[in-house]
């Protein structure tokens, strides 16, 4: 295994000085509105409103996880993927025809209704499909969401809430289980939820840290538990800052994402939570595939070919790397299923065409759309750039 560590702040950096002086600024005003794992002023401010941005622009994160070069073999179809949160906005349009509404179990209404937004903007990450050529998109377009509502209108749960909401997506046939929303403290009934999940054949994934940490590094729930695939955060330049005390497996985009919110139009977050959605998405790619894997077959895929941190693993920030969707797809099957991603050999990926020219050209182009993206896209591109034929 070669010493790939992030580059992505020192790539982003020679890119921007190598942009013209003519990149126009970012538009005040035009930066698209923030969506929150809670939202402690939706008394006094009411639910979230509709983006009047057009979802015209992909994340960073999308150019980086590049899901387009996987759709030839999987776009997840046949795949139901659970998002236990807040709720989905049933109106969205970039999930029109695939959301599969499942219980409520909190608050008023059913589950198509998403006062906080970021289950809908999960939702987008997971499944959602490009309303505006070239817009927004999720990794599994074609993947089925179940929406299990767990939720208040502030965001927030309990343990119990989370354990009842796994049951009933795990019920309802979901082979994916996304818990978008971490809970500080532990229950039997939610790890016995875990283990249900496992034993039908379902994988829950979850976040490591609440989206908006707070300076606090305190392992949460369900990602503690065994059997659930934790997720950690990316940004532009690498992991996410800050110490955590629970266990990584994998790692994902999570920093200053942009996708859909309710109503339609463009919004942004960051946290585990939308890394957590980006996972599901890649797993769902992977079970279209192969529909066979039991959930810890379905780890050991994710984690053999994810993108290496280029230290001991797991690593304390990424586990076994960031998650990978074209080599999850593409890389060639090992001979022996019982391998594990610490002993496995490294995964053999077909090299792509050069696109060095035309990621140079899109860095340009993106000046218009303000510098956070421009470094975004500009960071993990440096992956395109290693080769794939090792790890």
């Amino acid at each position: 295994m070669s010493g790939r560590r992030w580059a992505g702040a020192a790539f982003a950096g020679a890119l921007l000085a190598a942009a013209p002086a003519a990149v126009a600024a970012p538009t005040p005003g035009a930066d698209p509105p923030p969506l929150t794992q809670t939202r402690q002023d939706v008394q006094r401010n009411g639910c979230v409103k509709p983006s009047d941005r057009p979802a015209d622009v992909p994340s960073w994160s999308q150019r980086a996880l590049r899901p387009e070069e996987a759709w030839s073999l999987s776009r997840g179809a046949g795949v139901t993927v659970a998002v236990v949160g807040s709720g989905v906005d049933a109106g969205s349009p970039a999930l029109a025809g695939r959301l599969q509404l499942g219980p409520r179990l909190y608050g008023p209404g059913d589950a198509g209704r998403d006062c906080v937004g970021h289950g809908t903007f999960a939702a987008g990450l997971v499944a959602g499909r490009s309303t505006v050529d070239g817009g927004a998109s999720g990794l599994a377009p074609d993947a089925r969401v179940l929406v299990v509502a767990v939720t208040d209108d502030a965001g927030s749960t309990t343990p119990d809430l989370l354990a009842s909401g796994i049951r009933a997506a795990v019920d309802k046939g979901a082979r994916v289980v996304a818990v978008v929303v971490p809970v500080a403290g532990a229950s039997d009934a939610l790890s016995e939820a875990v283990t249900y999940a496992g034993a039908h054949g379902a994988l829950v994934v979850a976040p490591v840290a609440p989206d908006a940490r707070g300076g606090s590094s305190a392992a949460v729930f369900p990602a503690s538990y065994p059997g659930v695939l934790a997720v950690a955060s990316t940004g532009p330049g690498g992991p996410a800052g800050g110490t955590l005390d629970g266990r990584v497996d994998l790692a994902a985009p999570g920093e200053g994402v942009t996708g859909t919110g309710p109503g339609g139009g463009l919004f942004t977050a960051s946290g585990p939570g939308c890394a957590t959605a980006y996972v599901a998405g890649t797993a769902a790619l992977v079970l279209a595939l192969r529909p066979d894997l039991t959930p810890e077959q379905l780890v050991r895929r994710l984690e053999t070919t994810a993108y290496r941190p280029g230290t001991r693993l797991p690593d304390a920030a990424v586990g076994y790397g960031t998650v990978d969707p074209v080599a999850a797809v593409t890389a060639s099957w090992p001979a022996a299923a019982h391998q594990t991603a610490a002993a496995a050999d490294p995964v053999v990926v077909t090299p792509g065409p050069d696109r060095s020219g035309t990621w140079r050209a899109l860095a340009v182009a993106a000046g218009s759309a303000g510098v956070m993206v421009l470094v975004g896209f500009g960071g993990l591109t440096v992956r395109l750039g290693r080769r794939r034929g090792g790890v």
